[in-house]
């Protein structure tokens, strides 16, 4: 699946999927597609680690516990999970920021993040590294 109803990730292109082991997204589609609803801004596409699921859960953010009445499984490391964009700043500030999917990431992130701030994270180098520059 590629393109999910349209929208851009913040290189400008087409959004990628982000995960689906387990299924990922606001609207549990497996992208970090956004809309009127989604007043979190769940659009950067994270792949965890240890130290920013840590933090997540001091800022009572908790990403690791399984939540069975939600259809959550609990995060892992290296799982990818569309995270809210002000909760992955925040990571970031704090010297904690997970790798990020740019391909994944929704261009509503940018309302938040700073694209130089997703850079410095990016886990994944797309087909058109003219993006990049």
């Amino acid at each position: 699946m590629t393109d999910p109803g349209g929208q851009r990730n913040v290189l400008g292109s087409p959004l990628q999927p982000c995960g689906t082991e387990p299924v990922t997204g606001f609207y549990r589609d497996g992208s970090c597609t956004s809309g009127p609803d989604d007043l979190g801004n769940h659009t950067v596409c994270a792949v965890v680690s240890a130290e920013f699921l840590e933090l997540q859960r001091e800022l009572g953010n908790d990403l690791s516990t399984p939540r069975p009445e939600y259809g959550f499984p609990g995060l892992a490391p290296g799982d990818r999970w569309c995270v809210v964009a002000v909760r992955w700043l925040q990571a970031y500030q704090a010297g904690a920021a997970a790798g990020v999917v740019l391909a994944a990431t929704n261009a509503r992130a940018l309302e938040v993040v700073p694209l130089e701030a997703l850079r410095q994270h990016a886990v994944d180098v797309p087909d058109d590294l003219s993006g990049l520059t």
